[in-house]
């Protein structure tokens, strides 16, 4: 055999086995869709305190395995109070959001939930709501859709 058919026989194998490892690589990837369940906070007054809760789902088919996040923004005049729940979460009072970091392996049908207690500043007067956003982000996630829910939160008159 002539050095071009070599050459040419090498490209083609070259080739056929790139494309085996590029099927192989695409057949792996997680076929996970997390989703933000909606959950309001229980009501509260001005100068009160309640809980955010943040509670995603893997929707499924499979297991999730990457990390991912949750990203709580709470309203204007609501501060968050700690501490959190996991302990991962870490608060950004500059943009008014707390973000909690959870580990990969969240399996089908499984749940993840943040806790985060937040105080309403006095200034707010009542009866008003009050809307805030949770948002899961991972890398793995196939269907982002359904990342983003937000939550109300009433405060009422001190009694």
């Amino acid at each position: 055999m002539s050095r071009s058919g070599l050459i040419v026989r090498a490209v083609a194998v070259g080739f056929a086995l790139s494309l085996l490892g590029a099927g192989t690589a695409l057949a792996a990837v997680p076929r996970s869709d997390l989703a933000v369940v909606r959950m309001d906070p229980d009501a509260t007054t001005p100068g009160g305190v309640t809980t955010v809760r943040g509670f995603v789902t893997n929707k499924g088919p499979d297991p999730l395995t990457s990390p991912f996040y949750v990203v709580i923004t709470l309203p204007e005049g609501v501060a968050s109070a700690g501490p959190f729940f996991p302990t991962s979460c870490q608060g950004f009072p500059q943009l008014n959001q707390v973000r909690c970091t959870f580990p990969s392996g969240l399996g089908k049908f499984r749940t993840a939930t943040a806790l985060i207690p937040v105080r309403v500043d006095l200034r707010i007067g009542a009866p008003t709501t009050l809307r805030g956003c949770v948002q899961v982000y991972s890398r793995r996630d196939a269907y982002p859709a359904n990342n983003r829910q937000p939550f109300d939160l009433h405060v009422h008159p001190a009694a």
